[in-house]
């Protein structure tokens, strides 16, 4: 069995690559089993064991493992790790352990950029990211792989980290860091977040007539991102009813306000690739994807990267 290291990964992730498998992926379709969610009492407070399982039907099975430690930016220490174990489908045979950490960031980026190529206008060029997590620049980079930013702006909790996230991306992007951010919502083409909020932090009254609203965290229904204005003026859109609906915070309390409803969902992203559901209206609406992650992404990304790494090396 091969390690494959998290600059491998990297490596071996081009975004327009990455992007089209994920497509791909949705389209064909995979067995992925519900995650298994587990909540760990720890000592300096609650962390979440995620376990992923998906196959094909008649090729590659894969599993991720993540640990998600929210008290780990107290000590400068990512919030998620772990690992993706790959094996061949005839048989059953392990073939790689892979970086997990570098592959949930990656392919967490590229469904939303995927799903801002369905969804976002084909002008957008402004760019606001809300959260400086490691996430943060792969959102940057993978939305740029699609739409033509010129223009981003980054507002986190901590304006020195959206500062210095923003100098990263200056010599790409007329970047920077923001403190106002209903402001810099309502300038903004696609608004990207990332983020582990308990609390809204984008208002509906503040997204701009076609803007495109990404909402990546809140993968528990107790957190959220956005208030429920959001849902009432947008066309909305998620990567699986299944996840959406069991875990997206996001989405179940705005349903638990009564000011959205289940049947309000106009896709799912593999209705959307395959045609089988309709996509922006107009250049005035605002569209809003909910992401919470999926197992099929994991296998589609780690195929791309054993097929350019561990194949290459066997």
């Amino acid at each position: 069995m091969q390690v494959i290291s998290a600059r491998e990964v990297a490596e071996s992730l081009p975004w327009q690559a990455l992007i089209e498998r994920l497509a791909e992926t949705f389209r064909q379709g995979v067995e992925a089993p519900p995650r298994h969610h587990h909540a760990m009492h720890r000592p300096d407070g609650e962390a979440t064991l995620l376990l992923m399982p998906a196959w094909e039907k008649a090729g590659y099975i894969g599993m991720k493992m993540v640990n998600v430690f929210p008290q780990n930016a107290d000590h400068g220490l990512p919030a998620i790790s772990g690992v993706y174990l790959l094996c061949e489908g005839q048989h059953g045979r392990p073939l790689a352990c892979i970086d997990g950490s570098e592959l949930t960031r990656r392919r967490t980026a590229a469904a939303s950029a995927l799903a801002a190529r369905e969804l976002a206008r084909q002008d957008a060029s402004s760019l606001l990211v809300v959260g400086t997590g490691k996430l943060a620049p792969m959102l940057v980079e993978a939305h740029a792989a699609v739409r033509p930013i010129t223009r981003l702006r980054i507002w986190g909790r901590n304006p020195g980290k959206a500062a210095e996230l923003a100098r990263t991306f200056a010599d790409r992007f007329d970047s920077a860091a923001v403190g106002d951010l209903d402001e810099a919502v309502s300038e903004a083409d696609i608004i990207s977040c990332a983020t582990l909020s308990t609390e809204a932090l984008v208002h509906g009254r503040a997204l701009k007539p076609g803007s495109h609203l990404d909402l990546v965290g809140a993968f528990r229904p107790t957190m959220r991102e956005s208030d429920s204005d959001c849902f009432a003026n947008a066309e909305v859109y998620v990567d699986t009813y299944a996840g959406a609906l069991g875990e997206g915070g996001d989405i179940l309390q705005a349903i638990q306000e009564g000011v959205f409803r289940e049947q309000d969902i106009r896709a799912e992203l593999a209705e959307l690739l395959r045609g089988e559901g309709k996509g922006r209206t107009d250049d005035n609406a605002i569209t809003l994807f909910k992401s919470v992650g999926a197992s099929l992404e994991d296998l589609a990304a780690a195929i791309e990267v054993w097929e350019r790494v561990g194949v290459a090396s066997t």
